[in-house]
């Protein structure tokens, strides 16, 4: 009978708690996965299940910041709906793509106009490391790791278009390339 007790106030108001909820839960996943990722840590365990004394770094940096704060405790892991936890491999995956998209946006933004050298490297069976080098703003020559790609096979043709792919991807014109190296990539010096 009263206004405020409508199906349609109700229901807005339990979605707005439940994208709060959810929002906390992925926050705290992502913080996890930032920092994880900066330390260079292992994700997953071996056993990632609920009784397991060693889930892996995620579930337990997970555990720990629940133990902190009350408010995390309640809408992560156990007090997660069993199809948003935001925990599975995926997801971490999808998370580290994206800070890895962002990272290489920043790079792009540092290089501004200016012109880069491109070292590839075979980092493992058909796969390539892409590193930059150019002088920063400050006049400082920097080299930062850009891409790390897979490819069908390691022949020149693919690796070069591998190579135009990643580039084009950030704006990056070959016209600007002024250097070049293929350290492990011998294919590449024809």
């Amino acid at each position: 009978m009263k206004p405020s007790g409508h199906i349609d106030k109700v229901m807005h108001r339990i979605g707005g708690e439940e994208v709060l909820k959810h929002r906390l839960r992925l926050k705290t996943t992502i913080m996890v996965v930032k920092q994880l990722a900066l330390q260079g840590s292992s994700f997953r365990g071996h056993d990632e299940s609920d009784d397991s004394l060693n889930p892996g770094n995620v579930l337990a940096w997970i555990g720990f910041a629940a133990k902190l704060n009350d408010q995390i405790n309640s809408v992560v892991l156990r007090n997660a709906l069993g199809n948003a936890k935001y925990t599975s491999p995926s997801i971490q995956k999808e998370i580290l793509g994206i800070i890895a998209n962002r990272v290489r946006c920043k790079i792009r933004e540092e290089i501004g106009d200016s012109c880069v050298s491109i070292l590839v490297d075979e980092a493992g069976r058909e796969q390539m490391s892409i590193i930059l080098r150019y002088v920063s703003s400050s006049g400082i020559v920097t080299e930062r790791f850009f891409a790390l790609k897979s490819v069908a096979d390691t022949s020149a043709e693919t690796l070069k278009q591998a190579i135009c792919d990643v580039l084009s991807q950030y704006d990056l014109q070959i016209e600007k390339l002024r250097g070049q190296g293929y350290d492990g990539a011998s294919n590449m010096s024809g």
